[in-house]
Formats: C-alpha cells, structure tokens, sequence
C-alpha cells in the first residue's frame, strides 16, 4: 500500500510544473466565465455558480493532487484578482489555504477514477470542505465582533441560518452541477487518455487504497494548522491589519471588458503549457524510437 502511495506521487519536476500550470490556467480561464454567470433568486434565496470546482478537482484526480490544488488556487489569485485589481491582500489567503485544501483532500480519496461512487463522493466533498470552513470563519468572525452581521430580506438575522442558506446553496448548485454532474461525465472519459501528454502512466485503479491510509493523523495536523492560520488571516484583514493590498480600479478605468485581458492571459499560458506538453511528448518518443 505505502508504495502504490509513493508510485502515486512520483513525478519529475517538469510533471509537477506541467501540471501546476495547467491547472493554473484552466481553473484561472473558468473563474472568469463563472463571475459573468448571474445569480438567480428565488424569494430571499439567491442560487448562484460559486465557481467550476470540477476543473482543479477532475486534474487533482487524475494528476498529483497537490500541484493541481495549489495551481488552480494560484490561477485565481493571478487571472482573477491581481490582472483585475481585485486583490484583496492577506484577506485573501484564508480562501486560498480552504480551496486548495479543500481540492487536495477531495483528489486523494479517489484510488480508482472508474468508480463512480468515489467521484460522487470526491465531488461533494471538494465543494463541501472549502463552503464549510468559510462558513465556519464566517460565523466566528461575526461572533467575535469583528465584522457586523449582514442580513438577507426574507431570513431571520441569525449568522448560522444565513450562513446554514448560503452552504445548502452552494451544494445545490454548485455541489451538484458544477462538481458532481461534470466530473462524473469527464473523469473515466479522460482517465488513460490524457495523462499521457505529460509523459505519465495512469494511475493504477486496481491498487485499493483505504481513507485511513489517504488521511493521515499528519496530514489532518497540517490541515487543521493551515485553516487556523488562513482563519487568523481573515480576522486581521477585518480588523484593518492588512496589506499587500492590490485595487487600482482596472474595471472602473476601463470598463468590464478588460476582464478579456486576464482571460487572454490565462489562455496565452495554456496555450503554450499545451504546446511544450505536446513537444515534450513527440521529443519523448522520437527518443524511444533510437533506442
């Protein structure tokens, strides 16, 4: 078992690097696309996309989980707040730790990409880890005083019903057509097809993995470490301990259209991962060929 482990993470560092920036690109293209999506209401209830969670968590099951996790986390950073001016400074970093552990946990409990079971499972858990622990931040922040509470029309002024609507609807909506639903259609199409062009075996499906061997006591400390230091994050920006501030009003200066900007950006970046992914391969078997 420990070794079909070490097999899962083996990668050179142009694989760990291929990886980062695919999903860096890909999640920091489907950010841009999931902020011109409106919301729609129903009463005091507003269903809206979050965010496409089944891009990093389709790459975190195929590929190594870490380097898609932190990659696409890194993608959002990039294309959807710096190039935009959006950057919110060490705000920021209590999002960035829950999606990317959020994202990390779920790719892990997945050791066959055919079982359909798993990715269900794989898939509500991505999106249920980062909406809980946000909502777990947000009530705390409320509770110690540091942000008011703000009240939605048509639901009692309680934090933990507001916070309780806002969850249920990202696990609808999200939950179900941006992680479950994709993810179960792309998974098993990709698995074999795709890893490949990195230069990769896929993983191994037959090899059983059991979650206690997958979530460590160590790995829950570390995440458990991490949340604690995005959450204190979180509570100096909202106390105006903050900086690395980044708002210097693209959108307002130049209009929404200067969201095509980042997207170009973050398509020129796949755009040449895709390209030195598929040299890398045709280089890798005119190799094989000598020999």
């Amino acid at each position: 078992m420990v070794s079909a482990l070490k097999r899962r993470s083996e990668l050179t560092q142009s694989q760990k690097l291929m990886v980062f920036i695919l999903a860096m690109s890909l999640y920091g293209i489907s950010n841009m696309f999931s902020e011109l999506i409106p919301g729609l209401k129903l009463g005091p209830v507003e269903l809206k996309v979050e965010y496409f969670a089944f891009i990093p968590l389709t790459l975190c099951i195929l590929f190594h989980p870490l380097y898609a996790a932190v990659g696409a986390s890194f993608g959002e950073v990039i294309f959807g707040e710096l190039l935009l001016g959006q950057f919110g400074g060490l705000g920021e970093l209590e999002k960035f730790i829950e999606f990317s552990l959020a994202m990390y946990i779920a790719g892990m409990l997945v050791s066959n990409p055919r079982s359909r079971k798993q990715l269900a499972v794989a898939s509500f858990v991505a999106v249920g880890i980062d909406q809980l622990l946000s909502s777990v931040v947000d009530i705390a922040k409320v509770w110690a005083g540091v942000e008011d509470l703000e009240a939605v029309p048509g639901i009692p002024e309680s934090i933990l019903l507001i916070e309780g609507f806002s969850f249920l609807n990202a696990m609808a909506v999200t939950g179900i057509l941006f992680s479950l639903l994709p993810t179960l259609f792309l998974v098993p199409r990709l698995y074999g097809k795709i890893e490949p062009l990195l230069g990769m075996k896929p993983r191994d499906s037959r090899v059983p993995l059991s979650v206690g061997q997958l979530l460590t006591p160590r790995l829950l400390l570390t995440a458990v470490l991490f949340v604690c230091i995005g959450g204190g994050a979180e509570f100096l920006s909202e106390a105006d301990i903050n900086f690395a501030v980044w708002e210097p009003e693209f959108i307002e200066q130049y209009g929404s259209g200067f969201m095509w900007v980042s997207v170009g950006a973050a398509a020129v970046v796949l755009a040449v991962t895709l390209f030195a992914m598929t040299r890398g391969r045709s280089s890798a078997k005119t190799e094989d060929s000598k020999i």
